[in-house]
């Protein structure tokens, strides 16, 4: 698995925009706004890993840099994602503030080349949403999807990825992301746990 994650690292640029896109059936405009939120919640990751780490909390620095991994491979930032898991493996089992200062630095780079993709390619606009499915199909898509991930079904990706756009128009880009990136790491208990709230109050 190490020589694994070496080669990975070693053969991955910090932005691969196509295997983003690819997770989003090509859909630019979610994309963007996925990249956006990523800047927003993860430039800070690793500092909040490591104030969670000298108060003494472990499980809570795993959490985070858990859910930066996931996010990271949903746009397709290899870099940050290889890191993110040596220092996950890393956090209360030995000393992991080298590997969190190299996913640090790793991090600067993506926010780099995401910075670059947004000032090169403008948010479409607002006014171009997606063809939305009555409410009784929709309601039946969100109950398909919730029971995929109780049931630990790998199809709960294929869902995500092939409705993208209606999902995130209908529960919002912030948690379609949360739930994509949770179960394109097969935690299906963490997307599902995102996504219940919704469906009780839809």
């Amino acid at each position: 698995m190490a020589g694994l994650s070496a080669s990975l690292l070693a053969s991955s640029a910090p932005l691969d925009t196509a295997a983003g896109m690819e997770r989003l059936m090509g859909d630019r405009r979610i994309y963007l706004q996925i990249l956006k939120r990523f800047r927003h919640d993860y430039a800070s990751a690793v500092q909040d890993a490591t104030i969670q780490l000298e108060g003494g909390d472990a499980a809570s620095a795993r959490r985070t840099i858990h859910t930066l991994k996931g996010a990271a491979g949903l746009i397709g930032g290899q870099e940050v994602y290889v890191l993110a898991q040596r220092a996950e493996d890393a956090i209360g089992r030995g000393p992991s503030a080298g590997v969190l200062r190299e996913l640090d630095h790793a991090i600067l780079r993506l926010l780099a080349m995401i910075d670059g993709e947004l000032v090169e390619s403008p948010q479409l606009p607002d006014t171009m949403p997606p063809q939305m499915p009555d409410k009784p199909v929709l309601d039946a898509l969100l109950r398909r999807l919730a029971q995929l991930l109780d049931d630990g079904d790998g199809e709960a990706i294929d869902v995500l990825q092939q409705h993208a756009s209606v999902l995130a128009a209908a529960l919002g880009v912030n948690v379609y992301e949360t739930v994509s990136a949770a179960a394109h790491e097969f935690d299906f208990e963490g997307a599902l746990a995102t996504l219940k709230p919704l469906l009780q109050t839809a």
